[in-house]
């Protein structure tokens, strides 16, 4: 996606978190606990991967895409196709992503990645970084500031 930055991706905590349950330190229904919540924003809202589950290996994975914002108010928090990231990208300044994979076989789910979207990272020459940001920096320590009084 085009206005896509600060890209956190949790691949490797994934990893330790295999490592683990292969080292038999920690179980199956440690890592298998999706809600049912999640198995239906997956069902619903989820695009489907042709990735395999690490755990199973019968399905594939289903990645379900939830965002979190100031500006999204009681849309905060709900699951959202692919789709409809990128309107929703151009009409809010900014909101987070939070991209989970779910086996709908066996329950697996971790968080891939998180990313922020929205108006902010658009800038007139289209790289991603402008006055903008900057501007919005100043702006986030004031707040910071504020909530510490």
């Amino acid at each position: 996606m085009r206005t896509q930055r600060q890209v956190v991706d949790y691949s490797l905590q994934k990893r330790a978190v295999l490592r683990e349950l292969l080292a038999g330190r920690v179980g199956t229904y440690d890592v298998c606990d999706a809600s049912p919540y999640l198995k239906n924003a997956a069902r619903f809202h989820g695009e489907p991967t042709d990735r395999r589950c690490p755990i199973c290996r019968s399905e594939n994975l289903t990645l379900v895409h939830y965002i979190y914002g100031d500006e999204l108010k009681q849309s905060a928090g709900q699951a959202r196709t692919l789709a409809e990231l990128p309107v929703l990208a151009m009409t809010l300044r900014e909101f987070q992503v939070f991209v989970v994979e779910v086996c709908l076989g066996c329950d697996w789910n971790h968080l891939v990645e998180q990313y922020l979207l929205g108006r902010d990272g658009l800038t007139s020459d289209g790289d991603g970084v402008g006055e903008q940001d900057a501007a919005g920096a100043g702006g986030a320590g004031r707040r910071r500031r504020e909530a510490q009084r």
